[in-house]
């Protein structure tokens, strides 16, 4: 997949995944309602893609890409820590809504062998 050619930098690379992962999730009829939100100060949270199904749950998405799926692949990074992460800068981005919609965690794998979408990949509850 062109996402994961060698020459490019990280950070294009990881560009490229989540444009990748964007226009899958839209072709699933998502709509995108935020890119990279960041919290601010030391210890913040950031989420790839902040997107909302028809029914209007709010869906915060990461994206992950790998080359292999060594050491478990792309959705085994996701650890407790980054979890936390997204869960506090979901929690921010909740704040400024009158009424909570539903919403979830997912995971996009990028990989080589293609896009993977891990639906409620984890718990926003116990962070």
């Amino acid at each position: 997949m062109e996402f994961l050619n060698k020459t490019q930098s990280t950070k294009s690379k990881g560009d490229a995944a989540e444009e990748a992962a964007l226009a899958y999730l839209q072709d699933r009829g998502l709509r995108l309602l935020q890119r990279n939100y960041r919290t601010p100060g030391r210890g913040g949270g950031e989420i790839d893609l902040i997107m909302q199904l028809p029914d209007s749950t709010v869906v915060f998405v990461e994206v992950r890409k790998r080359a292999t799926r060594s050491f478990g692949g792309a959705a085994a990074s996701v650890g407790t820590v980054k979890q936390r992460r997204i869960i506090f800068a979901a929690r921010q981005y909740l704040m400024r809504w009158r009424r909570l919609p539903p919403a979830r965690f997912d995971v996009v794998v990028v990989e080589a062998e293609g896009i993977d979408w891990l639906q409620a990949a984890f718990d926003g509850g116990g962070a």
